[in-house]
């Protein structure tokens, strides 16, 4: 018996001691890995001095921040190198697109504290609000000399109008053609005159007439709340003068902005569907869900990353100011027209479910997707990217 007992407390001995050296290698091995997050960290730190330099280079030589082919090559690069050390590259290739595009923001918000045009006079109509006060910021960090109107200046319009090199009205689109004809006369000849409307027939049309200078149309694809121009799409409508109107267009460039070239009647058409339609389509779905009362935090503990992503976005609308969708989704008639030809489209749609028809469903789901073509892949790929970054986060 008492052999049995020493035996048992031997076994603990060693268990215990086995216990001990396995803890022991498991702490050393945890400090190796804070060492080398460490090495990581100092690695990032001397990389992002490598950029400070080049960002000194770039404003210097007024260099574009961002390089989209050479940008390609380094993940191409750093995909090969890591698949070869046996790491996943798509691991690595978010790595590095995140860091990159960190080092592409610090150098915009670094660049643009240098104006394309130095000493110009910018006055911003609309600026003390939205859209005006994002770009009224924009142009005072860049060093213009930058002026803000709001409803309640007109009677300083003249002071205010005086040398101005460009004439931004950000106002809404109701009154933006009264606020173009009243402001015109005040203008100096060469100073180009622009709007940030989301339409751009009627406003560059009332431009034109009210101004014989330089005049562009320029509608930002993006609000307010916008932390950097990074990537950021402002569509350019050219109206008269496109060599006066050049040096907008590359402020807006360097402030890291994607610039996309259209004329104004292509403009209004496509952003009936990119935004008109979208917009009424999320209203009329989140209308739904509110008259029937959904409990929608319930919903979301049933839910699949997919729908937690698409109520989210019609969560997102209903968090904006409900003047600015109303601007945009009845702006005009022919937008009105496009979404009475959507829901003519869902009533008709609807005959399939009435009748319980799963063939003909089978059927034009099967055609349209032969009309998505090679898009349904590409919008899969990047689904699912953002669904799995939804899983990291929720």
């Amino acid at each position: 018996m008492d052999k049995e007992i020493r035996k048992s407390d031997a076994d603990k001995i060693r268990d215990n001691n086995q216990e001990i050296t396995g803890k022991d290698a498991l702490d050393s091995m945890r400090r190796r890995i804070d060492e080398i997050d460490f090495g990581i960290i100092k690695l990032l730190s001397e990389r992002q001095a490598e950029v400070n330099k080049m960002v000194m280079l770039k404003k210097t030589h007024n260099l574009p921040v961002h390089h989209p082919a050479r940008e390609e090559n380094m993940i191409s690069e750093r995909r090969s190198l890591g698949l070869g050390m046996g790491l996943d590259p798509d691991h690595l290739e978010e790595l590095f697109r995140s860091v990159m595009r960190r080092s592409r923001v610090e150098q915009t918000e670094s660049i643009s504290k240098k104006g394309i045009r130095p000493g110009a006079a910018v006055l911003i109509v609309g600026g003390t609000r939205g859209m005006g006060r994002y770009f009224y910021n924009c142009f005072s960090k860049a060093g213009y000399e930058t002026r803000s109107m709001g409803s309640g200046d007109w009677d300083n319009i003249e002071s205010l109008c005086n040398g101005i090199d460009l004439a931004l009205i950000s106002v809404p689109i109701g009154i933006t053609d009264s606020v173009i004809r009243r402001i015109s006369s005040y203008l100096p000849p060469g100073c180009v005159l622009a709007d940030l409307t989301s339409i751009k027939v009627r406003p560059v049309k009332a431009m034109m007439e009210a101004h014989k200078g330089p005049v562009v149309g320029l509608h930002p694809l993006f609000g307010p709340t916008t932390s950097s121009l990074d990537k950021q799409i402002i569509v350019t409508t050219p109206g008269r003068d496109a060599e006066a109107c050049s040096w907008v267009n590359d402020q807006l460039s360097a402030w890291g902005a994607v610039v996309v070239q259209s004329d104004p009647k292509e403009h209004d058409d496509l952003m009936a569907v990119v935004q008109a339609l979208r917009h009424f389509a999320t209203f009329v779905f989140g209308r739904f869900l509110s008259m029937r009362n959904i409990d929608l935090f319930r919903t979301l503990e049933f839910s699949s990353p997919i729908y937690r992503l698409e109520l989210g976005m019609v969560g997102r609308l209903f968090a904006q100011d409900p003047d600015l969708y109303a601007e945009i989704i009845f702006a005009t008639p022919e937008r009105r027209e496009l979404l009475q030809a959507y829901v003519t489209s869902l009533k008709e749609s609807m005959a399939m479910i009435n009748n319980g028809d799963k063939d003909e469903f089978i059927r034009q789901f099967r055609r349209i997707s032969e009309w998505f073509g090679p898009f349904s892949e590409q919008a899969l790929r990047e689904s699912t990217f953002l669904i799995e970054k939804l899983i990291e986060r929720f």
